[in-house]
Parts: C-alpha cells; structure tokens; sequence
C-alpha cells in the first residue's frame, strides 16, 4: 500500500544558520582543515573535506593538482585510460609526491559495469599506490552495490572506499557495514541532473544528509554530500548538517581546468546606447561573454561521448548547460574556504569539524531580499 511521509523536507534555500556568540574575533582564526579517521582505512587525512567530482568537466588532473594545494579531494572521472603510460605516471607522481605528509587527496573512480579486473590491478599495483576508490553509481539501493562494496574491502582491507548514492539512513549503514568508509549522499540534487524530473525519485539534500549523517556516524562511518551546491553558503549548511566531506561540480565546472572548449558569444543587453538613444532610433549595448560546457554524466551528450551510444532500456537523465567562466579553479576554492570561515566566525565553530555542534538552522520562506530597481 501506498505510503506517504508528510514531514517536513528541506533543501539548502529552506534554512539560513543562527548566528551565535563566539570566541573568534577573526574568520582568520577558524580553522577549516581536519583530521580524519575511518572505520575501516587505516590512515589519517588531513583535508579541508572539500571534493570535486568525478564528472568528466570537472574530475580532471588539472583540477586535482589544483586542489591538493588547498588539502582538497579530487575524484578522478573513470574515463580516464590508465592503461596508458601518461596517466600511470601521473597518478604514480602524485601518489609519492604526497606520501612524506602520508596524504593523497586523489581519489580513482570505477561504477559496475567497468572492468573489475582492470580496477584490481590498479588497486594491487604497488608502484602506483592507489589506496583510494570512489565508487559511482546513481542508485545506490541495488544489491550488486552492496556485494560490490564487500568484495572490495575483502580483497582490498586498506583501501578507502566511497560508495554511492543513497538518500536514507538504512542503506547507508548497510553500506558502511559492508566495507564502505564513506557514503555519498544525493540523488538528483546536481545541477546538470534531471533525475527527480524524470524519474520522481528523490530528497532535499538538507534532510538527506541530516538522516544519513546521523545513521553513519551511529556505525563509525563518514558520509559526503554529493549534489546541490550552489555556493559557498550551501557548503556551509552541508557541514551543518553533519556532512564529513561536501562533493562539488558545477561549483568547479567553467574554470580554466575543468574540460572543454571556451566558448565566446555576444550577448544582447536591455541597456541603451546613450549617444544613440532618440524617441524614433537606439542602440541596444551588446558585450561579449564566455562559457565553458557542463553537462551530467547520465545526459544524452554524456552517453554518446563516453558510453559509445544511449542503450535503448535508459533514458536522458541529465543535461548540458554552458557555464560562465570562471578564470582560475583557485579562485573557487579559496571563494569557498573563505565562506566557510565566515560562517564559522558566526556561529562560534573554531575547528572545521565543530560546525554541527554550534548549527542551529532558522527555517525559512526565503534567504535573499532581492530589490528591482525601476528604469
């Protein structure tokens, strides 16, 4: 029988944090890196919990050489050919240019249909030191995910796993149970995704992540939000929420190192030539703006380009956007850090992972007080 849940469900735009008396008398003093411990992988990482994901824009090398400086994560797209000696090196280089701190924020990224074998050999490879997996797939409730995860801890004890995606707490401790370290969190919250529009299937990311942040930690595990992110006040309420590490990708997408062309257009203002403007003639002021390509990885764009085709059982369950450049990724990620210590100075959270303990979200109708000006 048809059941319905009618509490209340909220996303990022639903809350806004309490502010709260602090000891920080400066965003300055807050501090945004963390040390993390799994329940299963058996080192430390010391990282600002910030990950760029594994889409094919923005899971690049570039973005990754990027990030490491800010002690942030990248998940390297699964569409890049590590059987080729170029991309071997660099994983290898990275891995030992890391290893004097005991740190690699490098994450390699496999879903279930690619070739299991091909990914233990990258996992068993002693001269690349890959020791740590994200594995991807949009529903995380199926039972191969499952069997998966558990195949992968048995072979490979050491190795840091994240798995999803889940939207429950259930499914999250059964993966966390079945080997997982960490539990992505998200389905359809992404940008670029259609999922909830096509298929109806879905959660708020904000009530999403307090569910299953609270399941995981109940178990020892960790769990990432993965979706819906739109800027740095949003990773904000992700930490709120009990995310351990926040997963970005249109955030990252059009910069200089994620993929794809720049695009230059011309765009048409509403604003009038002022030298031309007369009751019978004007001119319109045009500019020139540029873009880069963002596009979800189960879009049609993405199937034909990285899958060899759309199988004829699926359905388009993303799109592609052009969005606005952005210059530098760093320009992004410091953008971000330095929202986040704000946020922290607001509300008292000295250390990254005290922000949950000091959250008091106000629910609300609206964040912004947007005023239009009249012409």
């Amino acid at each position: 029988m048809t059941q319905i849940r009618d509490s209340i469900e909220l996303d990022f735009c639903d809350v806004l944090f309490q502010p709260k008396r602090t000891t920080i008398n400066s965003r300055q003093e807050a501090n945004v890196i963390r040390e993390y411990k799994f329940k299963y992988y058996p080192k430390t990482i010391s990282s600002c919990g910030i990950i760029a994901a594994n889409m094919a824009t923005t899971g690049t090398f570039a973005i990754n050489n990027v990030l490491q400086k800010y002690q942030a994560i990248t998940c390297l797209h699964k569409h890049y050919d590590f059987c080729k000696k170029e991309n071997l090196d660099y994983i290898a280089q990275n891995y030992q240019k890391q290893e004097s701190q005991n740190n690699s924020y490098t994450f390699i990224s496999t879903g279930l249909k690619e070739d299991k074998e091909y990914i233990f050999s990258l996992l068993s490879n002693s001269d690349f030191k890959i020791d740590k997996l994200c594995i991807d797939i949009a529903n995380g409730y199926i039972p191969k995910l499952t069997e998966f995860v558990k195949e992968v801890r048995n072979k490979f004890p050491d190795v840091l796993i994240m798995v999803g995606n889940v939207v429950t707490g259930d499914m999250t401790q059964d993966l966390i149970l079945s080997g997982a370290d960490i539990v992505k969190v998200g389905i359809g919250p992404g940008s670029v995704c259609t999922t909830r529009k096509l298929t109806g299937v879905g959660r708020p990311q904000l009530s999403a992540i307090l569910e299953c942040a609270d399941a995981a930690h109940g178990v020892r595990g960790l769990v990432c939000a993965d979706g819906g992110c739109t800027c740095a006040g949003d990773v904000s309420k992700a930490f709120g929420a009990g995310a351990d590490f926040v997963m970005l990708g249109g955030m990252f997408a059009g910069t200089d190192e994620a993929s794809g062309d720049l695009i230059e257009k011309t765009i048409q203002t509403n604003e009038i030539e002022p030298l031309t403007y007369s009751p019978e003639t004007f001119s319109l002021i045009t500019k020139k703006e540029k873009y880069k390509q963002f596009y979800g990885m189960s879009s049609q764009l993405a199937q034909e380009k990285h899958f060899g085709g759309m199988a004829c059982y699926r359905a388009s369950e993303g799109k592609v956007v052009n969005v606005t450049y952005k210059g530098s990724v760093e320009n992004v990620i410091q953008e971000i850090l330095g929202g986040v210590r704000s946020t922290m100075s607001y509300i008292g959270a000295n250390r990254l992972k005290d922000i949950p303990k000091c959250t008091t979200f106000y629910r609300v109708n609206r964040q912004l007080n947007e005023v239009f000006g009249k012409s």
